[in-house]
């Protein structure tokens, strides 16, 4: 990932400095009142200035791009890793993933550096447009805040559109996912990551003739037309990914099937960009936490684990990560913006997974919760606070106080929990 040694120096313009300038210090003045991290208002900011912004600081670097409904942030760490095994790069590490946080995670840095860049599923198209990203990693794609985001078919029919128009030369995509298969199916180079993703609920309708699709044990199709799982290019089991016809064994730090997915995309895209395989994989096991997802830590003197998950795909991989029974749980649900307001999805999670374990219920829409725990037959309390959730726990019958303790969170009540033990690395 380099440029070329004929192009002119990398220069921004007056103005576009003065955005950079700007946006850097309306970020430092909203971390100083505690308003955040600062990133997308002084994005925000940023643009005013210069609204071609984006295209400026992307002009003279190479840009990988990472999209998906789950993962996304965790696969952006990982890639970062191993491409950190050729050179400095940069990223929106902390998860701001639409124009302005990226610009905010941009603008400090030499403008020819690399940029692995994770994006929301609907700002793809205009930040491959604007940024002319030659890789684009797309995991997956699954229902998130339908009161605020389109339905997934949309999405898919999003990024079939922005691959056809701009052509990126190197698209690496789930070969489990029927929408993420027809989205990146005619891009001129695609790598077909297998992922052995189990999650189909959303993808039971062909997005190209509207049948069918049928899965079985390892493969797909639809019964209505030609769209059918590609044979993989990129497998993993267990202990090992296998790239290129080479196999190399791989410990993760992260826990679960979907971090070893996450896995085998960044080093797939990290192998397509220059990287060795075996140093790739090295890094990407250093990976032990992202943006405070898994982070273990002490509070109430009890000690803890933070998990995150967001929507129904996503709660479905976060319950595999659980301590294993019967060991106590917290579960918190919030429905602020950044959650999506309407909590319905709650009963699209098998939530009876967590029979035989005694779950507290937690945020602002515990009692929703609540009512989807008692029609799953799972006992359970309600806690006002996490203090108090805390100490129920630590009174339960199977409560091991040198295990740390699963709080399983969506979004906004993840971050509040977050910052009570520090916020992110």
């Amino acid at each position: 990932m380099s440029t070329s040694p004929a192009s002119p120096p990398a220069r921004l313009s007056i103005r576009s400095r003065l955005a950079v300038g700007v946006g850097r210090a309306v970020a430092g003045a909203s971390r100083l009142v505690h308003f955040g991290t600062g990133s997308v208002i002084g994005g925000r900011a940023s643009l005013l200035v210069d609204s071609n912004l984006l295209r400026k600081l992307t002009a003279h670097r190479d840009v990988v791009i990472v999209s998906a409904t789950n993962g996304k942030t965790t696969t952006t760490r990982m890639l970062s890793a191993a491409l950190e095994t050729t050179g400095p790069v940069v990223s929106n590490s902390l998860g701001a993933n639409m124009t302005p946080g990226i610009i905010a995670a941009l603008g400090p840095t030499a403008l020819t550096e690399p940029a692995v860049l994770e994006v929301d599923e609907r700002w793809v198209g205009s930040v491959l447009d604007a940024t002319g990203a030659q890789t684009l990693l797309l995991l997956n794609l699954s229902r998130d805040q339908l009161d605020r985001s389109q339905e997934v078919r949309k999405l898919a029919q999003h990024w079939k559109t922005a691959i056809g128009q701009a052509l990126p030369g190197c698209v690496i995509a789930n070969a489990d996912d029927p929408l993420v298969v027809w989205a990146a199916v005619d891009a001129p180079d695609v790598t077909w990551v297998a992922t052995g993703q189990d999650w189909t609920s959303d993808a039971a309708g062909c997005p190209a003739c509207s049948g069918r699709i049928e899965f079985d044990r390892s493969s797909w199709h639809c019964t209505g037309c030609d769209l059918q799982r590609p044979t993989p290019d990129i497998v993993w089991d267990d202990s090992t990914i296998t790239i290129d016809d080479r196999t190399i064994d791989l410990e993760l730090g992260l826990p679960g099937r979907a971090n070893r997915a996450n896995a085998a995309f960044a080093i797939a895209a990290a192998c397509r960009l220059g990287a060795q395989p075996e140093a790739a994989a090295r890094a990407v096991e250093t990976v032990t936490e992202v943006a405070g997802r898994y982070r273990v830590a002490s509070l109430d003197g009890v000690s803890i684990r933070l998990l995150l998950a967001k929507n129904p795909a996503g709660w479905h991989e976060a319950l595999e990560h659980l301590a294993p029974r019967p060991a106590p749980v917290i579960v918190a649900i919030n429905a602020r913006i950044a959650d999506g307001h309407d909590p319905s999805w709650l009963w699209d999670v098998d939530f009876e997974r967590l029979g035989g374990r005694f779950v507290v219920a937690l945020g602002e829409r515990r009692h929703d919760l609540a009512v989807r725990l008692r029609y799953a037959d799972v006992e359970h309390v309600i806690a006002e606070t996490l203090d108090e959730a805390l100490l129920l726990v630590a009174g339960s019958p199977h409560h091991d106080p040198e295990r740390a303790v699963d709080i399983a969170a969506n979004y906004t009540a993840f971050q509040e929990y977050l910052d009570r033990v520090g916020g992110p690395e």
